[in-house]
Order: C-alpha cells, then structure tokens, then sequence
C-alpha cells in the first residue's frame, strides 16, 4: 500500500468514527431512522395491504419487506446530504481544511458513517419483520447478498446525496431537493406494489428504474425466486452511480472549500 493510498484510508477511518460518534451522541437520530421505515411497513402491511395484494403470488409482507429495504437505504442517503450541508453550515468542514488530510475522506468518512447507520436500521427492520410474519424463502447467503446488494445502492445514492448538498449548501434546501428527486423513484417502483398493477403509460418506466430493479432483485434472492440477471443489472446501477457521482463528489467538494 502506497504511503498515500495508506494516508487516504487513515483519515477516512478517522472521519468514519468521527460521524458515528456524532450518532451515539444524538440517539434519536437512529431511532427516527428506524421509526420512518417501520412505519411504512405496519401501514402497508396492515392498513393498504389487503387492497394492494393484487399481482402478488407470495404473502404480501414477503413481497413488503424486502421492497422497504431498499426504500430504508434509499432514504437514510438524503442524510448525507443534511449532515455536509450542516457541517458547511457550522464551520466544521473549515476547520478540516485547515488540517493536513486526503481531501475526499471527508466524503468517504461521511458516506461511510451513513452505510453503517443503515446497517444498523436494517437490522431493526428484518427483527421487526420476522415479529409480524415475513420468512426468507431462499438461502442465508441468497438473503445476505440482497441485503448487501440493498445496502451498496444506499452507500451510492450517498455520494450523489453528497454532491447535491455540497451544491446547494442549504440543509432545508438539500432536504427538499432530495425529496423531490427520490419519491418518484421510490413510489414509482415496485417497492409497494407489482409494476404490472401500474398503469400502462407507467410500467416501462416503473419497471426499468433503479429502485425497481434493485428492490426486485433484493425480493428475488430473499424469496428464493429465479434471479436471472437481476443481480449484474443491480450492480450495473450501483457501479454506474459511483462512477458518475463519487469523482463529481470530490470535485464539488474541493470547490467549496476552496481547495
């Protein structure tokens, strides 16, 4: 390992524990992490779940849960965005500056910190799951690579967070621009319901969008379903948006703080 290689990687670990102190330090923060996806899942499980079971061959919560995951990492990725803009905001990303440290461990620290949260919020929600009926139907190792398939697009929906609450550097309006962009992915998906249940004009759309793609494989390989090339389509994504979105990330970041 290169001395600079090794200097990126100590400062990332050391930007890392920085931001999940701050998580330890701020509870509620997790616990309303948590509540937001649990909710969604009891409100469409007990409350839609009956209308919208149409289109579905499986229990409707073993067709839920796995689709929440993905909402869940989709989500917990506008915290990113929040948290960098609040740190422009205070001064903290100043202070790192001024200190001898790889530039894009700021990013990765940040983004880092943010998949362990959603490690933690998933694991809260596959308890609180099995609790109200859902069962893996496919193998351990089948669910775990859903799992971690769900939590890797969370991880590079981050860095495109990252440069979008760089670029606004308003934590209000990095909340709202987040929003506005990812619930039409996510409820134009087949995270709640089938896409064929959709309107016609919808479904190709529905279908072939990230969030679909991904829930659905998540589903596939949880379920114990034919795969097919679900996993590399989901991969393709993943890799397609760090591609764009961590080198932009970096760029973005280094313009703000002058560097």
């Amino acid at each position: 390992m290169s001395r600079d290689v090794a200097h990126q990687v100590r400062d990332t670990i050391v930007m890392v524990k920085r931001n999940l102190l701050r998580i330890i330090r701020l509870p509620q923060l997790l616990f309303f992490s948590s509540v937001q996806p649990i909710i969604f899942l009891l409100l469409f499980t007990y409350v839609f779940g009956g209308a919208i079971t149409r289109g579905t061959d499986i229990a409707y919560i073993d067709f839920l849960l796995p689709g929440v995951l993905v909402q869940t990492a989709v989500f917990g990725s506008t915290q990113t965005a929040i948290g960098l803009t609040e740190d422009l905001a205070a001064g903290v990303i100043d202070r790192f500056r001024s200190l001898p440290m790889a530039r894009s461990a700021v990013l990765t620290g940040r983004t880092t910190a943010d998949l362990v949260r959603n490690v933690a919020v998933t694991i809260i929600m596959l308890t609180v799951g099995s609790i109200i009926g859902f069962r893996i139907g496919g193998t351990v190792l089948e669910a775990l690579l859903g799992v971690t398939i769900a939590l890797l697009f969370g991880f590079s929906l981050s860095w495109a967070m990252a440069a979008l609450g760089l670029w606004v550097k308003n934590a209000e309006t990095a909340q709202t621009a987040s929003f506005v962009l990812i619930f039409p992915l996510v409820f134009a998906s087949s995270v709640f319901v089938p896409t064929a249940s959709m309107p016609s004009w919808l479904q190709g759309f529905a279908a072939n969008q990230p969030v679909s793609v991904v829930a659905s494989t998540v589903r596939a390989l949880m379920g114990g379903f034919p795969v097919g090339s679900l996993v590399l389509q989901s991969a393709l994504w993943i890799a397609a948006i760090l591609a764009v979105f961590f080198p932009l990330g970096v760029r973005i970041y280094r313009r703000a703080v002058g560097s």
